[in-house]
């Protein structure tokens, strides 16, 4: 998710009563929130670094456990220097420790998704839930914090007594509505991928199936298909009345086996790029002066665009590798 839909969530969390476990318990939280899309900043360093480096470190369990400790450890340094706002280390450690992993939590809902158990174990963990930047979800936090104010001075207005707690409860009832839309499309994705495995694609039956969010509607899904021979795209809808055509699907077949295809594949650039990739689309050119074969990850091409990549790997005549380089976006060629 963006940084937007993190710093509200942190801030929803301090609300409904995260505030009150310590002093500065806010600050604490905006921070440990925020802390782990620090991993961006590894875009300034390439396109390779940004695979290597984006959701992975600061993404996983230990660096959650590195961000809070860290956190919690400038506060109460900061606390014991100015003893009129005392923090206790274990409280802050808590409050922390939250604001760390409700970023995880957001960001494996969608599907990007992070490298969840490294350094143990180098595999990508995403649920496929939300849209990277999702409309309802920052809806739902922006009315949650901003109602609660805009009814204190409605009350004061009219002379009449504000509620106590308002602004606790309408924290409280926004992360429930949260939840309750995540667990919603839960429910709609499960269903998505049961209708996409349900038919049968060009006379092939589906291998792996995957269904992505696909613009503001809950209703609305992207599904990828995997055949022995193809990858097709292709539209879900799970409104009321819609009806589900394989024969919308765009087809993109594989490529025959090939010894540049094979030599593509075993380079450097390629098995990284392939251990994130979960619907690797490969395409083989014949140029003058060899083989141009380009990776993509088909997850990338129904609007999840900023982590849009595609490997290009350039070989001789020969087949063999004397050209590798990672691109960010949708340009082919410059």
């Amino acid at each position: 998710m963006e940084p937007v839909t993190h710093a509200l969530a942190s801030l929803a969390l301090g609300r409904a009563g995260v505030n009150r476990v310590t002093r500065l318990a806010t600050p604490m939280l905006l921070i440990s929130g925020l802390a782990a899309d620090l991993d961006w900043l590894s875009v300034f360093r390439g396109a390779r670094a940004f695979l290597r480096d984006h959701r992975v470190v600061t993404h996983s369990l230990a660096g959650a456990a590195v961000i809070a400790l860290a956190t919690a450890g400038v506060f109460w340094a900061l606390g014991r220097k100015h003893p009129s706002a005392p923090v206790q280390f274990v409280r802050a450690l808590l409050v922390c420790g939250a604001g760390a992993a409700g970023h995880l939590l957001l960001d494996l809902g969608n599907s990007y998704g992070v490298m969840l158990l490294w350094p143990f174990r180098a595999k990508w963990y995403a649920w496929d839930l939300l849209a990277p930047i999702d409309p309802w979800v920052l809806i739902l936090l922006l009315l949650g914090l901003l109602l609660p104010g805009l009814f204190r001075l409605v009350s004061e207005e009219i002379g009449a007594r504000p509620k106590a707690r308002g602004a606790q409860r309408g924290a409280i009832i926004a992360l429930v509505l949260v939840a309750g839309y995540v667990g919603a499309r839960w429910m709609l994705h499960d269903r998505a991928l049961e209708v996409l495995n349900s038919r049968i694609y060009n006379g092939q039956t589906p291998l792996v199936v995957g269904a992505f969010p696909a613009g503001a509607s809950p209703f609305t899904w992207s599904g990828i298909v995997e055949t022995d021979s193809a990858v097709e795209e292709l539209p879900v809808s799970l409104g009321p009345g819609s009806a589900f055509d394989p024969d919308l699907a765009r087809t993109h077949f594989k490529p025959e086996a090939s010894p540049a295809l094979e030599s593509a594949r075993n380079s450097a650039l390629a098995r990284e790029f392939l251990q994130f990739a979960r619907f690797p689309k490969a395409s083989v050119e014949k140029t003058s002066d060899g083989y141009r074969v380009e990776l993509r990850d088909l997850r990338f091409a129904t609007g999840l665009g900023r982590g849009g990549m595609v490997a290009i790997i350039e070989l001789n005549p020969q087949a063999q590798v004397i050209h590798e380089e990672l691109r960010l976006g949708t340009d082919r060629k410059r």
